[in-house]
């Protein structure tokens, strides 16, 4: 797919806001998602939970590193054998799909593992061509020296998703994909495993791009735009 046949259809179809004064960019975006995904929660808070975590390097990274960035954020752990492995499932297809774009170089995936002391650099490092991540634009974060053991989990609490420890190693938890917005903002939220990964894309490209909604949209615009991201 070319990007520049790609971003002229966008703005055909939908139309750039630029410099418009606005709630924040996409005024329109989360009443247009949340008619169209039913497991997205818009959030739409001026700051995402601040973190200071380490790369499979052991290099610090914060939150506040991509600030001029869209960041995709998740939680899992790479010994789990529910939910976690179908998760990065999803990341990667949604990825792959951002990277075909233009927006490759506006979005920044992060994962943070939930178990600090089994997910050692080298799983850290081998996780993500396993699962299809592409490390260009990926990272597997886990807590820096020092910090106590729970400090992910904590964070993921922040984040309103808990994992609980069981005694077999495994911890239950739910799935959940977090969007923070350019300058931080907290965007949005999609719930568990079954909502449409182009839905997302599509979700991003207009935080990317400050898309509205037609004002008079015609039947199926939706399902054309999703199209151009298949």
């Amino acid at each position: 797919m070319k990007a520049k046949p790609l971003l002229l259809a966008l703005s055909l179809l939908l139309g750039f806001a630029l410099p418009v004064h606005a709630h924040h960019p996409g005024a329109d975006l989360d009443q247009i998602m949340g008619s169209e995904e039913k497991f997205f929660q818009a959030i739409d808070e001026p700051a995402a939970p601040a973190f200071e975590l380490a790369d499979a390097d052991g290099m610090t990274v914060r939150l506040s590193d991509f600030s001029d960035k869209i960041v995709v954020l998740n939680f899992i752990f790479a010994s789990c054998t529910d939910f976690c492995p179908i998760h990065s499932e999803v990341i990667a297809d949604i990825q792959e799909k951002i990277n075909a774009t233009p927006m490759k170089d506006r979005v920044q995936f992060l994962t943070v593992t939930t178990d600090p002391a089994k997910d050692t650099a080298q799983v850290l490092k081998d996780y993500g061509p396993a699962h299809g991540l592409d490390a260009e634009n990926w990272m597997f974060l886990t807590k820096l020296p020092g910090q106590p053991e729970d400090a992910t989990r904590k964070l993921s609490e922040e984040y309103d998703v808990r994992f609980e420890p069981l005694e077999d190693g495994q911890q239950m938890h739910g799935a959940v994909t977090h969007v923070i917005d350019r300058g931080g903002r907290f965007a949005a939220k999609f719930h568990g495993l079954r909502f449409d990964p182009l839905n997302m894309v599509v979700y991003i490209n207009g935080l990317t791009n400050n898309i509205r909604k037609p004002a008079k949209p015609e039947p199926g615009w939706w399902d054309r735009l999703k199209a151009m991201f298949r």
